[in-house]
């Protein structure tokens, strides 16, 4: 506490990354213009995430020697199993000139003939476009495209934004989807795919340069339907990102996992579990099991009453086809979480709505009602130890606290099942999915792959 009664704002996190593989720097300089007082990076090898450390920032920056000898202590068994599982040597400590890069045994040197439709779901949102479609042209797999998906648009930003970023990048197609709501988005963008894989991601994340080739990767077992990769932080500069990577646990696993039913997995509310496999941020699916599911259900997710949940349900409903999921590490991407605590609050009232929505959907079913209502007293213990440990997570020295946004995420808890049954009375007609890529249509229907600001596709 101040001597004025009230809490001292906790200072700004520089969110890095450090790749032992290769020549190290000297060391890490944060950005300028932020006050950063410490740094939190991610240590990974040969691309594969290890770990996170922490250190202090001097003068905007941190010696890499430093990190090392945090490295030494907290994650050289993850360096050695990594180092290992490559057919390469053990080592006693990882050297100032980096380790050696990847060899011919490491995953990070095989490259996938999966081919992949990478979709984008936006709307009204220009400048966070922006930046994520920077990222994606960076991307370097060899059989991939990009659907950027205008989510019935009041304003032209995202096709313009789309026009200006990429140019005349063959890889990318601008297509309008005039049906509001996520979910509706996403299976637009699931009949235009085709690419033999479907790849998920949001218009506020920056995608690693390697994802796409990771989230192939991972579909290798054959029965691997899913898969979901790390959600990494991009930024803590207020109290409002603080509360948020608090609450959330996508960043907080790097080994990677696979999960059926029946598995050892189950800790009491498997598979219905929020936020245990992942997140709609990172995520991709076998094209053709996500079409015979039938795709999102459209009652559920962003731009409908329920606010979200769909992506849970994807999960559930992959795992209840007899399908595996799996968790990939390697595949990161950053997310950028809101930063005023107004958009705070609505965030967490539909993470409420969402998740009771989803299990709302399941209650209902005759087929997982006694799945889901054997899972309840534990769900329940569950939600009561979210505030201490979100507490603990933020610092009892912080400036936000996290009960009023727990209220709020309650308080969505309860309408959720309401929303949903609202949510189903007025979900938008759309064609059933076909077996492959449906064809692109004559102008006028919204199926547009022009990149003319003056098109009149739409």
């Amino acid at each position: 506490m101040t001597a004025g009664g009230t809490r001292a704002e906790r200072p700004p996190v520089w969110c890095a990354e450090l790749d032992l593989g290769g020549s190290l720097p000297a060391a890490l300089e944060a950005p300028a213009g932020t006050a950063y007082a410490t740094t939190r990076v991610l240590v990974r090898l040969h691309g594969f995430p290890l770990g996170y450390v922490s250190e202090q920032l001097a003068d905007g920056s941190v010696e890499v020697p430093a990190l090392l000898r945090l490295v030494q202590e907290k994650l050289l068994d993850e360096v050695n199993a990594h180092l290992t599982a490559d057919g390469v040597d053990a080592v006693e400590s990882v050297p100032l000139s980096g380790l050696a890069a990847a060899s011919p045994g490491c995953p990070a040197s095989f490259v996938p003939g999966t081919s992949v439709s990478v979709v984008v779901c936006t709307r009204d949102r220009g400048e966070p476009l922006r930046t994520c479609l920077t990222r994606l042209r960076a991307l370097d797999h060899h059989a991939m495209e990009v659907l950027v998906i205008d989510n019935a648009p009041t304003d032209g930003a995202a096709r313009a934004v789309f026009h200006d970023q990429v140019g005349d990048d063959a890889r990318f197609r601008y297509v309008l989807e005039p049906r509001p709501g996520l979910s509706c988005a996403r299976n637009r963008g699931l009949a235009e795919a085709s690419g033999e894989v479907i790849a998920y991601t949001d218009d506020d994340v920056s995608v690693d340069p390697k994802w796409v080739r990771a989230l192939a990767r991972a579909f290798a077992a054959e029965d691997v339907a899913c898969v979901t990769g790390l959600v990494c932080t991009a930024a803590i500069d207020g109290p409002a990102e603080l509360y948020f990577d608090a609450r959330v646990s996508w960043a907080d696993s790097c080994r990677p996992h696979v999960y059926r039913l029946g598995s050892d997995d189950d800790d009491g509310l498997f598979p219905y579990s929020a936020g245990i496999f992942g997140t709609g941020a990172n995520f991709a699916f076998r094209a053709d099991v996500l079409r015979r599911l039938g795709g999102f259900d459209e009652a559920l997710g962003a731009g409908t009453r329920t606010a979200g949940g769909e992506d849970l349900d994807a999960f559930v409903r992959v795992l209840q086809a007899g399908y595996a999921l799996a968790y990939e590490p390697a595949a990161v991407v950053w997310h950028h979480h809101r930063s005023d605590l107004k958009g705070l609050r609505r965030q967490m009232y539909a993470y409420g709505t969402g998740l009771s929505a989803f299990l709302t959907k399941h209650l209902v079913d005759p087929r997982t009602r006694p799945e889901v209502l054997r899972r309840i007293p534990r769900g329940l213990a569950k939600l009561s130890a979210v505030p201490r440990a979100t507490t603990h997570a933020i610092g009892e020295k912080a400036s936000v606290r996290p009960h009023g946004f727990l209220l709020r995420e309650l308080g969505g808890l309860v309408t959720g099942p309401l929303l949903y049954a609202r949510a189903r009375r007025t979900v938008p007609a759309r064609a059933p999915f076909h077996d492959g890529p449906a064809a692109l249509s004559a102008p006028g229907d919204g199926r547009c792959d022009c990149r003319s600001l003056t098109c009149a596709c739409s």
